[in-house]
């Protein structure tokens, strides 16, 4: 009896120490995989961080639309050749002839060939503009957006027809309701 018993216990004793032998293997296997996932993860914040400061920010933004409406004021304040229109009198529209409007304009362009073209088109261009002015009641160009209004319509349908360049701005140099 004496000997089944220690047969037993050596057998125990073998399975209790292959057991312990695969803890630290396994124990160091969780371990390096648990540090690349958290190097994985740390990388991919720091790629994150780097590529949000690569982003312009609000201030970058910010200067730079400053930057452009600088260069567009630039641009506008430059006045180009300016094509000076003999004078206009029409009835203003719904006046029953009781109301005129006298107005001499100049019109900016930007070169000589547009300058010639409008030389070459000016009756086609002096109909279109009565046409337009004495579509206009007096309460629609009295106010100052009405003739802000007029202008836009007057350089819009001039432009629609030339082909060399555009007009730029329509000024008016006399505006004369009587």
């Amino acid at each position: 009896m004496a000997e089944t018993n220690p047969a037993p216990q050596a057998e125990g004793q073998a399975a209790a120490a292959a057991p312990s032998g695969q803890k630290p293997t396994l124990f160091i296997i969780l371990a390096v995989v648990n540090m690349l996932i958290v190097a994985g993860v740390g990388a991919m914040i720091y790629l994150g961080k780097k590529k949000e400061a690569a982003k312009p920010g609000i201030d970058d933004v910010i200067q730079g639309e400053a930057e452009t409406q600088k260069k567009e004021q630039l641009e506008e304040d430059f006045i180009g050749k300016l094509i000076p229109l003999e004078t206009f009198l029409v009835n203003v529209a719904g006046s029953r002839g009781r109301k005129l409007l006298k107005i001499n304009m100049e019109l900016e362009v930007d070169g000589d060939e547009v300058q010639a073209e409008i030389e070459k088109l000016k009756p086609k261009i002096r109909d279109i503009i009565i046409i337009t002015l004495s579509s206009k009641t007096y309460a629609a160009i009295s106010t100052r957006d009405g003739k802000e209004s007029m202008r836009d319509e007057i350089r819009d349908q001039v432009n629609l027809f030339l082909t060399r360049g555009k007009i730029k701005r329509v000024y008016f140099t006399e505006f004369i309701f009587n």
